[in-house]
């Protein structure tokens, strides 16, 4: 299972579905991270949280807890 942790800089994958529960959950569908949509990996914080992304026309940042919920294909 490949999350969107483990997607490099540049690269582009699609949601295939949401690991989270409860509000959280919710909280993700609500940002666009729906299943199907695409998104890149722009880029890492010096620290390497958290990671910016684009989806749907716009940037997104998300710590890498919650990107570890996202698994991509």
């Amino acid at each position: 299972m490949k999350t969107l942790k483990d997607v490099s800089i540049g690269e582009s994958a699609l949601v295939r579905k949401l690991n989270s529960v409860g509000p959280n959950r919710r909280r993700l569908l609500d940002m666009g991270l729906t299943k199907g949509v695409k998104v890149t990996v722009r880029k890492l914080a010096p620290l390497g949280d958290p990671i910016e992304i684009t989806l749907r026309g716009y940037e997104l940042s998300l710590r890498k807890s919650d990107a570890e919920l996202i698994e991509v294909e």
